[in-house]
This record gives structure tokens, C-alpha cells and sequence, in this order.
């Protein structure tokens, strides 16, 4: 390395950031601790995004299109990997949607992820038909039912773990052939589970089983529930940013809830570092109450 460790934020996007004054504001000051790099869909390259702020201006990555459900997703998210694993002072990684906001401060954020002993990848055992009932013996020997692993996309993770990540293509080729959306594939979402059961296989012992950036799954259905304006209040981001404790609800007929404490390096600490979907109509709520809340 040739300076500090930065943290690079990886924006999956399908087009301009929504919250990229939010962001701005976010990183003002740190400069030399981060690193950007946005990978937007091919339709809005072709549209030519219009950055607001110096920020992100050429940030982008060369980017092809993005399928929800689709292996494309991986693709993606390696794409990213590949580009900001190339600086040497990149030790943590992030990855983050159009709709993602931060809950506190830079200072706080990055001391958060650089000083903790692993990454951050949510990762559990779901014995029901979301979970186990994807999996399909054609994954065989490479991942076994009993290694099959569910999760939120939304990763920070170490370095050496990026690596890995790039460098896989045995269980890659697996997930590519065998994990699919539709009838035929058990309705089997890539992004759900092919980081969590490979980091799971390769090192258990690494990663932490929750996810830094929170989604409300409360409305029971496909998609999370988006954060309208009328949701963004102090009150309200200061729930997000206290919650210590992660809640997993398995897809079986009797749903079993867990609640596991967030363990910071053997200290309980506030789960969640971001927190997503809030919608394009939130952006200057959210200007005006974040930055003193954070």
C-alpha cells in the first residue's frame, strides 16, 4: 500500500443516484479513506447519466445489463470487485443500490468496518422452500444441501474475501448452470444466495452472519418496503440506527424467527450502517435531518 486503507463503496445502480448530494455531504472531509466506483445499467450509460457533483463524475465502470433474479446480478457485483480490488489502499468493500442512505457518520462508518475482525455478509440456514428448497443435487459435490446458504445481497467485505470472490469460478459455474428463476430451478435468485454459501464453504469462521445495511421486510412480500417521504423522520432514523439485533424468519409453513445480538469484536453494538429502499421523493427530507442525526 501506498497510503491509508479506504473503503470502496460499490454502487449497483440502474442509472443517476437519487441521494448523491446525501452522499456528497457523507464523504466531505475524509478525502483519501474511500474509493468510488458505480456500476450502472447499459440503458443508462446509453443515456448518458448526468452527475451532479464532482464526486461521482467518472466513476463508472464499464457495466452491462442487470436482471433482478438473473446471474447477471453476480456478474455485476464481481465487476465491481475486479475494478477496486486494482487499488492496493482498498481494504474493505461495500456494496450499495441507488436506494441505499447512510445512518451515521463517515468517521463512524469507516472505523466500523476497518476495525472489525471480519466481513459482513448475511448468511443462514433456511430449511424451508426460500432456503433449502432452491437447492438442487446438480450443485453436488461442489455445495452440499447441508452448506446451502440464504441471504441479503447487500455485503462489506474484507479484502481477502473480495479476492476469493473474483477469483472463483468452480462454484460460480455452479450457480451460473444450476440457479435460476422459474419453476424449472425452484425459483433460485443467485444474489441471494451464491456469495453467502461460497464465503460460508470457504470461511464460516470470517464472516458475520448479518448484513450492515437494514431492509424492512415487515409487509410480507417480494420487495421490501420502501421508504416514502412521509416515513423520514428523526424519530424514525434513529430506530434504524439503534436496532442491535438481527431478526432471520425461515419460508417453512411455521415460520421460526430468530433474533441473534450484533457482536461487534465481542461487544454488542447497532447492527446496521445503511439502510435501503428509500425512494427519489425522500432526498431532501433526508438532507435536512441526517447530517445532524448522524
Amino acid at each position: 500500500r501506498s497510503g491509508p486503507s479506504k473503503v470502496a463503496f460499490l454502487f449497483l445502480t440502474a442509472g443517476a443516484l437519487p441521494f448523491e448530494l446525501l452522499w456528497e455531504r457523507f464523504f466531505k472531509g475524509n478525502e483519501g479513506l474511500y474509493s468510488i466506483y458505480v456500476h450502472a445499467s447499459d440503458t443508462a450509460i446509453n443515456k448518458r447519466v448526468v452527475w451532479k457533483t464532482d464526486l461521482f463524475r467518472s466513476r463508472m465502470i464499464r457495466s452491462q445489463k442487470v436482471q433482478w433474479g438473473n446471474i447477471n446480478m453476480i456478474d455485476a457485483e464481481r465487476r465491481l470487485l475486479t475494478h477496486a480490488v486494482l487499488d492496493q489502499n482498498n481494504a474493505y468493500f461495500v456494496l450499495l443500490s441507488d436506494t441505499c442512505v447512510p445512518l451515521h457518520s463517515f468517521r463512524y462508518t469507516y472505523n466500523h468496518l476497518l476495525n472489525f475482525s471480519g466481513s459482513f455478509v448475511d448468511c443462514f440456514d433456511d430449511p424451508g422452500p426460500h432456503g433449502r428448497g432452491r437447492y438442487m443435487g446438480y450443485m453436488s459435490p461442489q455445495v452440499e444441501q447441508w452448506e446451502w446458504r440464504k441471504g441479503a445481497q447487500w455485503f462489506a467485505v474484507q479484502r481477502h474475501h473480495a479476492l476469493m470472490v473474483i477469483a472463483d469460478h468452480v462454484y460460480y459455474r455452479k450457480f451460473k448452470l444450476f440457479c435460476k428463476p422459474g419453476d424449472n430451478n425452484r425459483n433460485c435468485y443467485p444474489d441471494e444466495h451464491y456469495l453467502q454459501t461460497f464465503l460460508f464453504i470457504m470461511d464460516s469462521a470470517g464472516i458475520a452472519n448479518w448484513t450492515v445495511t437494514h431492509v424492512d421486510w415487515s409487509e410480507g412480500k417480494w420487495h421490501p418496503k420502501s421508504y416514502t417521504k412521509a416515513d423520514v423522520t428523526a424519530e424514525k432514523l434513529r430506530q434504524l440506527q439503534m436496532i442491535d439485533e438481527y431478526v432471520h424468519k425461515t419460508s417453512t409453513a411455521k415460520a421460526v424467527v430468530t433474533r441473534t445480538p450484533c457482536i461487534w469484536n465481542g461487544e454488542r453494538r447497532p447492527c446496521f450502517l445503511f439502510a435501503r429502499k428509500f425512494l427519489p421523493e425522500t432526498a431532501q427530507a433526508l438532507l435536512k435531518i441526517l447530517p445532524n442525526s448522524t
